[in-house]
């Protein structure tokens, strides 16, 4: 069961352990060394949470918005199993993986998630927003017809990402909760611009594919898998030719930790081509 304060709002344990500065800086972000249920209370108050994988953690060289996106989260979680492993292994520290699906997990039995019309939905595209309009239901939780928004494309790495329509949508919804289940790298820049522009301030969760795992947009991936880190491995498997290379090229982050250890890194002058 999920603890009594995180439904009923955040409790005062859970902000002061972000304020005593429970957070462990790697490349110049702030990363949560709580557990999920520490870091869903402290969301309750609402802000910017940032779940960065290592493939876009790559980028923040050459995308100034992304890199701004996560130095200026209220929460960063450190789900990334490589980064985490990495920095261990480099800084002999002891810092654990927090998951981004098991947030999800806890987040989805919270009683602000569940109520209708108090969360809205940011998916991928039309497919993704009924599969995972229909598993929710099934959890529960239903999903008013302006509760439900799908993101058009937005530009890639380097560029700003803007979406009036939808800061008009929540403006006038006015959630608690926003949900960005869009690709990573891309929906920080989306969270930052949403903190920025509205008049309020929800509570903004970036989780990516989270929901996806969940409801079978994407490959399955169940409880144990995720706790020996092997999500990655089953979305290879599902996708090789999407996921393999993707995977492959976050190999670029272990020069990037080794270089610049708690340190932002510097931004190069111009975006390069892949």
């Amino acid at each position: 069961m999920i603890k009594n304060q995180i439904v009923s709002g955040a409790s005062n344990k859970y902000a002061l352990m972000v304020r005593k500065g429970d957070c462990t800086t790697i490349l110049g972000i702030s990363f949560f060394r709580g557990t999920v249920h520490e870091a869903a209370g402290r969301m309750m108050r609402g802000g910017l949470l940032v779940v960065p994988a290592a493939p876009a953690l790559r980028e923040m060289e050459r995308d100034a918005t992304y890199r701004e996106a996560l130095v200026e989260a209220d929460v960063a979680i450190p789900d990334s199993a490589y980064m985490v492993s990495l920095w261990n292994l480099l800084e002999h520290d002891l810092i654990k993986r927090v998951s981004g699906l098991e947030y999800l997990r806890c987040l989805l039995r919270t009683e602000p998630i569940r109520e209708a019309g108090n969360c809205v939905w940011v998916m991928a595209s039309p497919e993704s927003a009924e599969r995972n309009r229909t598993w929710l239901a099934k959890q529960g939780i239903e999903l008013p017809a302006d509760c439900i928004y799908v993101a058009p494309m937005y530009g890639g790495v380097g560029d700003p990402v803007e979406d009036p329509k939808l800061v008009e949508l929540l403006e006038r919804v006015r959630p608690q909760h926003v949900m960005l289940t869009i690709g990573g790298g891309t929906q920080e820049k989306l969270g930052l611009y949403l903190k920025r522009q509205l008049s309020f301030m929800p509570a903004i969760h970036c989780i990516g594919a989270a929901i996806a795992f969940l409801s079978g947009d994407q490959v399955r991936i169940p409880a144990w898998a995720d706790k020996l880190y092997l999500g990655w491995l089953l979305r290879c498997f599902s996708q090789p030719t999407r996921y393999v290379p993707r995977y492959w090229e976050a190999r670029k982050l272990f020069s990037l930790i080794r270089k610049y250890r708690d340190r932002l890194p510097a931004q190069v002058s111009r975006v390069f081509p892949r």
